[in-house]
């Protein structure tokens, strides 16, 4: 039997909602089997980020190296980086890793509106989307990337997810790397509980890319598990509170 392997590059969410705890849980419930490199260590909980430690970038790579080398990687997911040097390192082991598809989300503000990136941080984000096979900015990330035309001259496929966007409805947008264009819109579920969902989703594509979906499938699967997941959330905290993971697998009706 053989199981899909896959990578996540996160920071750590003490308050298990977000980060590296999302992705683990999102890998399992889809049939993956969930590694971690962790680049941040972060005192956070459903009302903000108190506390944050970027783990050296020396770290990061030992524990890449480690699970690489032996286990193996059919997929690598990439969330909050840490630091520039972070990003710098993890693009050149990248490098080495021809023919594994990356996600890249590029994480830069919380959901509690807490910054996760610095200016050199985000300049060196140019070149993880070089080498992802999809990046996927919400909104506002994408405005801070310089727009759509500039994360695409990157050369991969862009997934624009819109739910940071006015309205009743969410519209996510795949523009794959020769332009052609997939649109997934749905009713937006109320809830403030929506801490962990770009983690989820990226993590949720990449054990799709991982299973050998194509790229529009395994977006729209991951769409499909995120839905489900925030329609099931908990409503822990008095924030924005995790969404319910062990459950994105029961079909979600609009």
């Amino acid at each position: 039997m053989t199981i899909a392997r896959v990578l996540a590059i996160a920071g750590s969410d003490s308050g298990g909602g977000a980060g590296i705890q999302a992705d683990i849980r999102t890998i399992t419930m889809l049939g993956g089997h969930a590694m971690t490199a962790v680049t941040a260590i972060t005192a956070q909980n459903t009302q903000g980020v108190q506390a944050a430690m970027p783990v050296p970038a020396k770290m990061v790579i030992a524990q890449i190296r480690s699970v690489a080398d032996d286990i193996g990687v059919d997929a690598v997911k990439i969330g909050m980086i840490g630091s520039a040097a972070t990003a710098h390192a993890v693009a050149d082991w990248l490098g080495t890793m021809a023919g594994v598809p990356v996600v890249f989300d590029p994480v830069m503000i919380a959901t509690s509106g807490a910054t996760l990136a610095d200016a050199a941080t985000i300049a060196a984000f140019g070149r993880l989307m070089r080498r992802a096979t999809v990046t996927t900015p919400n909104l506002p990330e994408l405005a801070a990337l310089g727009g759509e035309d500039a994360v695409r001259a990157q050369g991969g496929a862009v997934l624009v997810k819109g739910g940071h966007g006015a309205g009743d409805r969410v519209e996510d947008r795949l523009i794959a790397a020769d332009g052609t264009q997939s649109r997934w819109t749905h009713a937006r579920i109320a809830t403030r509980h929506t801490h962990g969902t770009g983690c989820t989703l990226a993590s949720g594509i990449a054990t799709g890319l991982a299973q050998g979906m194509p790229l529009a499938a395994a977006v729209e699967r991951a769409i499909g598990f995120v839905r489900a997941a925030l329609a099931h959330a908990p409503g822990l905290g008095a924030g924005h509170g995790p969404m319910g993971h062990a459950m994105g697998r029961v079909p979600y009706d609009d």
